[in-house]
């Protein structure tokens, strides 16, 4: 069964008017900004990407990097390990650290399709604000640790990311006034109930920005067997204090989140390079071909063949 994370603050139970009549435009921005087509899309702003979808869909497995997503209809639910994040156009989600989730479209028909905006975090860029803020960044509630969160969308943050999708239309207003609002939407979120979490990035000796540090050397290593003293030493932390921090974080283990990110890697050489199994399982370090088919169809649900076939006749349709 799987668990709803802890210290999650509670969802709006009224709109106020002013937030309905913010979203209705950014559902109105996104819907032309995609041309009404599904999927996602690149915008012409800097770190911005919109999506569309007319109908659920299964989970996507992806690695979630640093960002902020805010919807204008339908909802979202996003899995870590077995804790389950659902948003909708009343909460943000934010994404502080690099994690192997699956996301999945819940809420979504052709009438009223799903639209969202995602607005990549740059660490370098949240570290710098929260060491400027300092004392105005609201202390921990709760000893929650998780990477990934869900707060409730305030009119000034839904007006600042509206403003900043309104800039597709003046181009020519991007590269000046995008940064500004960009900055004005990250001290929100650092001003918020969950600033707290990005401000920890940070701090250099905090265990946040340990574990960030333990996650870009996995990421960069995921096909190279992994001895947990070494990565310990990498970060200046003790194994087992690694262990229980990284799980705090991330909802599993360093070995567990290697494993995800190969099979992961796998799945994308496979289905973009057309290679088989056998070549995709060796690159992304894997000795055994029974073992990743085995840890494989227990991951995506289907053994490499199927998955990959099934996968390329969604593309064909879609």
């Amino acid at each position: 069964m799987l668990n709803t994370p802890p210290c999650l603050p509670a969802a709006t139970a009224v709109d106020p008017l002013e937030v309905i009549v913010l979203r209705a435009e950014l559902a109105s921005h996104i819907e032309r900004l995609t041309r009404q087509r599904d999927g996602a899309h690149e915008s012409v702003i800097p770190r911005v990407w919109f999506a569309r979808l007319s109908h659920a869909n299964h989970p996507q497995h992806v690695v979630h990097e640093p960002a902020l997503c805010v919807l204008a209809q339908g909802s979202k639910r996003v899995l870590l390990g077995s804790d389950v994040y659902v948003y909708d156009p009343n909460q943000f989600l934010v994404v502080s650290q690099n994690l192997p989730v699956a996301s999945q479209v819940i809420d979504a028909t052709p009438e009223s399709p799903y639209l969202g905006v995602r607005i990549d975090l740059d660490p370098k860029e949240i570290t710098s604000l929260a060491l400027e803020l300092g004392e105005r960044i609201a202390p921990p509630t709760c000893a929650c640790q998780r990477g990934i969160s869900t707060g409730d969308l305030t009119p000034s943050l839904l007006d600042a990311v509206l403003r900043l999708v309104r800039l597709a239309d003046t181009p020519a207003d991007i590269a000046l006034l995008a940064p500004l609002i960009q900055r004005e939407i990250l001290y929100r979120l650092l001003t918020s109930p969950l600033g707290w979490k990005l401000a920890q990035l940070a701090a250099a000796e905090s265990n946040s920005h340990r574990i960030a540090r333990a996650i870009n050397w996995l990421r960069a290593n995921f096909d190279a067997p992994l001895r947990i003293d070494e990565l310990a030493r990498e970060v200046h932390m003790s194994a087992s204090s690694l262990h229980h921090h990284f799980k705090a974080v991330t909802a599993m283990s360093p070995l567990q989140y290697q494993k995800q990110l190969r099979l992961q890697e796998a799945r994308r050489v496979m289905l973009a390079e057309h290679v088989d199994a056998g070549t995709a399982s060796r690159r992304v370090g894997y000795e055994s071909q029974s073992q990743f088919t085995r840890e494989y169809s227990r991951f995506f649900g289907e053994p490499p063949v199927r998955d990959i076939r099934r996968l390329r006749e969604a593309q064909m349709r879609g």
